[in-house]
């Protein structure tokens, strides 16, 4: 039987983001509901027509409208939890190879072309701000700048130890071996940010771009890196066209992580919780893939998971990204991997 009257109701999940979800959801109504209904019409036309005709041929395509339906639907659910302050900018992502030697680079190579891929699938754009090549295989480290929609909305998901379990073609003896890459996220932020930096709390070297393959990018020495006493902090910058040009894009993601580090030393302050680990090693990964003796990618914070290694691998992400929101809209809680498993 067809319900004369469907009615659709969209319940978020919110913690500590009223301020913005009034207005998430005033846009999401105005733009998108119209749509969303005049597809469940559709649906429902077509479904009466099939029952009218009795033509079971009309399934497929009532299957192939309600499949765009959801994707419309799930798209509007990851919107109302793209609510932070700068989920709408651009993302800046360094991955540094940890613990593991050959392998921890090669493992670095490795996440930089899948999120390359996850880029191409978005439709978003990359530029390489900084490169380093390992010393044997892959990549000792990598400074990427992915922009797009919510760009850092999507790829905040990505921050912390990643772990690799495989039986590694640099061991000769064919052992399997654990790897670690730590991944660090920040928006860029192009407003002019009320951060004061001392000239005394600051060394800002100069040296020679290269690409990847070791390739010299100028000739001279333009790349810069800027190294923050006080926190430790090290930014460096090598992709734009003159030292001045490098200097102002370093000085500005200096500025950017320690404007996330005060808000979040303030937010922990009046907690009363613990900041994030940060070493690159065992115990501190946020997730791991596992590629033999049996082939698993799982998030140890939301407990999603999945068997199909190569699709991560490919850029699929997504299930991934939208679990890490789900979970940070429901305030983090620590039974989310008991729960999914």
């Amino acid at each position: 039987m067809i319900q004369e009257n469907i009615r659709i109701s969209v319940i978020v999940a919110a913690y500590n983001i009223e301020e913005y979800l009034v207005s998430c959801l005033d846009s999401i109504c105005n733009q998108t509901y119209h749509n969303l209904e005049t597809q469940m019409e559709d649906m429902e036309t077509m479904i009466e027509m099939g029952y009218e005709e009795n033509d079971p041929e009309i399934i497929p395509e009532i299957q192939e409208m309600l499949d765009e339906f959801q994707a419309s639907f799930d798209s509007i659910r990851v919107k109302t939890l793209l609510s932070g302050e700068y989920d709408g900018e651009n993302a800046i992502i360094k991955l540094n190879a940890g613990a593991g030697g050959t392998e921890a680079c090669d493992w670095c190579g490795m996440l930089y072309r899948m999120y390359s891929r996850w880029v191409d699938r978005k439709g978003f754009t990359m530029e390489v701000l900084d490169y380093l090549d390992g010393d044997e295989a892959g990549v000792k480290s990598v400074t990427f700048q992915v922009n797009g929609e919510n760009a850092y909305g999507y790829l905040k998901s990505e921050k912390g130890v990643h772990r690799l379990v495989r039986i590694s073609p640099f061991n000769a003896a064919g052992k399997r071996q654990t790897s670690f890459v730590s991944c660090d996220v920040m928006p860029d932020i192009k407003k002019d940010l009320d951060v004061e930096i001392n000239d005394d709390d600051i060394r800002i070297d100069t040296y020679r771009s290269s690409g990847a393959g070791g390739q010299h990018i100028n000739k001279t020495s333009s790349a810069i890196r800027i190294t923050h006493f006080p926190t430790g902090i090290v930014v460096q910058c090598q992709n734009e066209r003159s030292q001045h040009m490098n200097k102002d894009k370093a000085m500005q993601m200096l500025k950017a992580k320690l404007y996330l580090l005060k808000q979040q030393e303030a937010e922990e302050k009046l907690s009363g919780i613990r900041g994030e680990v940060t070493d690159i090693g065992w115990g501190n990964q946020i997730r791991s893939y596992v590629m033999q003796p049996y082939t698993m990618v799982k998030d140890h914070r939301t407990g999603v998971e999945s068997g199909n290694v190569d699709a991560v691998m490919d850029g699929g992400l997504d299930p991934f990204i939208n679990g890490y929101l789900k979970w940070l809209s429901l305030g983090c809680p620590k039974s989310m991997e008991d729960e999914n498993e």
